[in-house]
């Protein structure tokens, strides 16, 4: 059966979805959101720069999107900076009866222990009160560290530690807010951006921790735990999102851990440059401009580098795309399941099904 979706917002990830979404042969695009008014009209293959029209017009009326009654909204939107009105968003399209997967808010990704029960419960509730369900996912959060991972650990005999790494150059990633606002990159070093205000990075990333340790069956100690690690830069340079001038912060290096006993036990670590020669003494990854480590002590010891690398663009365009994809492959097993708030943990094995070229 085809499934009928809407695609929300065109964004550096929903352009990208727009053409996941035309690729697989189980989905029908039938409409699409935007939220600038000059997009208003245009046709969904101009706006994913297919070089061909998809006879889709982009809109900007919400409910004439919910009165085509798609099976499935992919929603893309930025929601780092509007979290509670992008929870709102997906509410409302849970309670009229569409099923959702979405990037974000990142939280929802596994949202118990992280977020007041009460907030998680309003998701659930209008899950279930339209017959309909949400899978929040990306790649990190999401498949990288979460389904990687853990599909790792079936083969430990003794799990010591399990380290999720996301090692990469920002200095091509195209998201001046996130850059500049959250990361605080280019920033005066005795500023407090976003991300590092205590708490915050418990709040994006703790999700991941907490999955894992429902998924291997860990209590762990509370609160999580943070470190930081902030460098400055020795000479300014420009970024594709933001200035760093000389003496304003240029990399960051954080972790957010699950402790049991005081032990670290499971790691979500972050190594993000702006530059590519900076701090050689952090772990770079064994091919390209960035990587997945996930690095499992115990018996055995086990590590996996992912990479990806697109036709026509760098690590960071092709990490818009796994994204898209994980969302857009997702669909017909969020459709099938039972409504309410679906996690990594609830959804059966999710595959490239249908997109084998000449298949």
């Amino acid at each position: 059966m085809t499934l009928r979706i809407v695609e929300w917002s065109t964004g550096t990830v929903g352009r990208h979805a727009i053409a996941g979404i035309d690729a697989h042969p189980d989905l029908e695009l039938v409409g699409v959101w935007v939220s600038d008014p000059a997009k208003v009209g245009r046709d969904a293959g101009d706006l994913a720069d297919l070089g061909r029209e998809l006879g889709v017009a982009a809109t900007n009326d919400r409910e004439a999107l919910f009165a085509l009654k798609p099976d499935a909204i992919v929603h893309t939107a930025m929601t780092d900076d509007r979290i509670m009105e992008a929870i709102d968003d997906l509410v409302s399209f849970l309670e009229a009866g569409i099923n959702v997967v979405s990037s974000g808010p990142v939280v929802l990704q596994f949202p118990m222990g992280v977020i007041p029960d009460p907030m998680v419960e309003r998701v659930v509730t209008a899950g279930k009160s339209g017959g309909a369900s949400l899978h929040v996912n990306g790649i990190d959060p999401g498949f990288a560290n979460d389904v990687l991972p853990l599909a790792m650990t079936s083969l430990s005999q003794r799990i010591d530690e399990v380290r999720c790494q996301e090692i990469a150059d920002y200095s091509t990633y195209y998201q001046p807010v996130v850059m500049k606002q959250i990361f605080g990159f280019g920033q005066p070093m005795d500023s407090t951006p976003m991300l590092l205000n205590p708490g915050v990075l418990s709040l994006a990333w703790g999700s991941v921790v907490r999955q894992l340790a429902a998924g291997l069956g860990v209590t762990l100690d509370e609160p999580l735990v943070e470190r930081v690690e902030r460098v400055v830069a020795e000479q300014g340079y420009s970024t594709v999102s933001v200035e760093i001038p000389a003496g304003t912060m240029a990399a960051l290096r954080f972790e957010v851990v699950g402790q049991v006993g005081g032990v670290d036990r499971i790691v979500l670590e972050h190594y993000t440059r702006t530059h590519p020669d900076q701090r050689p003494d952090w772990p770079k990854p064994a091919k390209g401009d960035g990587c997945y480590r996930i690095a499992i002590t115990g018996e055995p010891a086990m590590e996996v580098e992912f990479t990806h690398h697109g036709e026509n663009g760098d690590h960071n365009v092709s990490g818009m795309i796994v994204t898209a994809q994980r969302l857009v492959n997702a669909v017909g097993a969020v459709v099938a399941a039972e409504p309410g708030l679906v996690t990594a943990l609830d959804l059966p094995l999710v595959s490239g099904r249908g997109l084998v070229s000449g298949g």
